[in-house]
């Protein structure tokens, strides 16, 4: 049918690739990581048992490091028939322990449970929080945890839980074994240090090796103390930068998942350095974030095979 002022009817738009998926059956979707001594036959192993197992790779991405002898590989695939987690692990150990691999298997629909501490710097906690609200990071922001209270009411706009945890030189430990407490009670995977500036006890990060990401600026070690940015402005610096890394008793020296940078002109004063350092550091953990939720981070000796 048409209209002689406006000319013909359009045609209907032909479905999309994502209505024709919505239209698919479903399937469960999975995610699995390994790393192991380099040998041959490893793909085919995993790709042979996923294929035997009814499921169908969706997305496969692997690395051998020459300098470590490792392999590392990230598989994402779904189950055509329904499945248990449980059964995939328990049918997965054997190829697992032939290959001497240090694996994970997870689902990907699964949003990671996250604590986020802070202290008195709220860019990178505002950032975190927006992300996860619209989608953006596949994580479930279980609490807000902080030192002091100034960031009380950005939590609760959120609807996010927060946990004032005043830490001194005399309640330091008693204040980590309660954040402890916190995350095992709500089955927290990740604890990301939005700018938290406590140093954690080598205690605490043994407990939670692997699963605690930190931000800083890139100055290190050159800019040390108070005023980073004014340092660097002293000096003349040409890049502002920052890193996400996970924590180690070693401070500032964990495994590096992300680093962002800018290019500044001679012109700008150090208040706007701190602007654009608030700004890298916000990208740079968030994209840690996501990618270590999506279980694209794989440790690799004191490095790490990011996946993303």
């Amino acid at each position: 049918m048409s209209n002689p002022e406006f000319g013909p009817a359009p045609r209907p738009a032909p479905p999309t690739p994502a209505d024709q998926l919505g239209q698919a059956e479903h399937t469960d979707q999975y995610v699995l990581t390994l790393s192991c001594p380099d040998r041959k036959g490893i793909v085919h192993a995993v790709a042979s048992y996923l294929l035997m197992t009814g499921c169908n790779i969706e997305d496969s991405q692997q690395f051998g490091d020459h300098d470590t002898g490792l392999f590392f590989m990230r598989v994402h695939f779904s189950a055509e028939e329904p499945v248990t987690l449980e059964k995939l692990r328990a049918s997965f150990a054997a190829i697992g322990d032939s290959f001497q691999m240090d694996w994970q298997l997870h689902r990907a629909d699964r949003r990671m449970r996250v604590v986020l501490l802070v202290s008195r710097f709220g860019h990178c906690l505002n950032d975190l929080l927006f992300r996860s609200r619209i989608g953006a990071l596949p994580v479930e922001i279980a609490a807000v945890v902080s030192n002091h209270t100034d960031f009380a009411e950005l939590a609760a706009s959120y609807n996010v839980p927060f946990h004032h945890l005043p830490v001194t030189r005399d309640t330091k430990a008693e204040a980590e074994a309660r954040l402890l407490e916190l995350v095992r009670a709500e089955d927290v995977e990740l604890v990301v240090l939005a700018r938290y500036m406590q140093v954690i006890s080598d205690d605490l990060c043994k407990q939670l090796e692997g699963r605690i990401i930190n931000i800083h600026h890139s100055f290190l070690p050159s800019f040390k103390g108070a005023k980073p940015y004014h340092q660097a402005h002293a000096r003349g610096v040409k890049l502002i930068g920052a890193t996400a890394h996970y924590v180690t008793a070693q401070l500032d020296e964990g495994p590096i998942i992300e680093q962002e940078v800018e290019r500044v002109a001679h012109d700008v004063t150090p208040e706007q350095l701190v602007a654009v350092g608030r700004d890298v550091e916000c990208q740079a953990l968030a994209r840690a974030v996501k990618w270590h939720s999506e279980h694209r981070v794989l440790l690799n000796g004191h490095r790490t095979v990011v996946f993303a």
